[in-house]
């Protein structure tokens, strides 16, 4: 079963000094060896590199972008990317469905390609904004057993 990597994971996967981030690490070991495809869309890969490259008075990692270039290129040797089909229907049909107003359509988006890809779960340290959409189910990095 596919299971989408959020953006939060992404970072804290690279953020080693992150207190989520061994959790973020043995989580994402633990789906590996249950052999669970981890996937990671297009939009986490954007999302990552704005945070990435912010400066770290702003919360962001202040990295440069030849090390989140080379950040990038190792998920894509991890992680399946999912293809940039047009979700731009199924966002609008979630945002409206669930009233999803000022930030969160971000996640929306994320939900939107989840659903146009059949991806049924989401591993993320932000489960709360996800649990609106009955579409998806979430995984807490802190439950993955």
């Amino acid at each position: 079963m596919a299971i989408l990597l959020d953006t939060n994971v992404l970072l804290r996967l690279v953020q080693k000094r992150h207190p989520h981030s061994p959790i973020a690490n043995r989580a994402t070991n633990l789906l590996d060896v249950r052999n669970d495809a981890m996937v990671i869309a297009h939009q986490s890969m954007v999302e990552f590199w704005a945070v990435a490259t912010r400066p770290a008075s702003a919360n962001g990692l202040d990295l440069t972008v030849e090390d989140v270039e080379f950040e990038i290129a190792g998920f894509k040797k991890l992680f399946r990317v999912l293809p940039e089909l047009p979700i731009h229907e199924e966002w609008l049909r979630l945002v409206t469905k669930y009233r999803v107003m000022g930030k969160n359509v971000h996640d929306a988006r994320l939900v939107a390609a989840m659903v146009v890809h059949g991806v049924k779960e989401i591993l993320t340290f932000n489960g709360p904004d996800f649990a609106r959409y009955a579409e998806i189910s979430v995984l807490d990095p802190f439950q993955i057993l």
